[in-house]
């Protein structure tokens, strides 16, 4: 065992606050924070704006850089106030013990488009996805010279958009079974079996 474990040890046995060590990677990172010392998640924010049409998929970067205490990992997840009230939707993401770049946000724009039927004389009918001169915030709308496509969003620079969080991870190694696998109460019992 290092210095750095067994300080860490220490630490937990005496229910102190483990340290987490961010960087800032440009000027435009906002570091992390806590609205409040007992919630769960370091909230993270958009280190410049990005226009996430509907259907595609971005990755948002925080210009941040974590280090995280020996046994730990950390995990990207959304913010339950972006995903109730906007069509954008964060992914799940790891960042390994390890890892010391960049943090990236991977955020879809699940909006269906609008599609417009037009016919021409040589085409017949056919679709166009509907666009107009307006642009969804996180807190409204902005209006746009040039048309995007409805259901468009803008994640402005310094927007929060996801929370980090720490847990540890146990030091695990994969063994192969050769025999029969333990019964268990499920078995091979898979999707639904344990209700709808």
């Amino acid at each position: 065992m290092n210095r750095q474990q067994a300080q860490q040890i220490e630490k937990e046995a005496q229910n102190m606050p483990l340290e987490i060590g961010f960087k800032r990677l440009s000027d435009n990172a906002i570091s992390p924070t806590k609205a409040h010392a007992t919630d769960s998640g370091f909230d993270l924010f958009a280190a410049q704006d990005v226009i996430i049409a509907p259907g595609e998929t971005v990755v948002v970067t925080t210009d941040i850089a974590v280090q995280l205490p020996q046994g730990y990992e950390a995990q990207v997840r959304p913010r339950s106030g972006i995903t109730s009230k906007t069509k954008l939707r964060v992914q799940l993401g790891t960042i390994d013990e390890q890892y010391r770049g960049n943090i990236g946000i991977i955020v879809d724009n699940v909006t269906l488009p609008d599609f417009d039927v037009t016919h021409s004389s040589i085409d017949g009918y056919y679709a166009i996805i509907e666009e107009c001169h307006e642009i969804n915030t996180l807190d409204g709308v902005v209006y746009v010279e040039k048309p995007v496509y409805n259901g468009t969003y803008l994640i402005r620079k310094g927007d929060k958009i996801a929370q980090l969080v720490v847990q540890p991870i146990p030091t695990t190694v994969a063994v192969e079974i050769t025999g029969e696998l333990e019964d268990s109460g499920r078995g091979v019992s898979g999707f639904g079996s344990s209700g709808v």
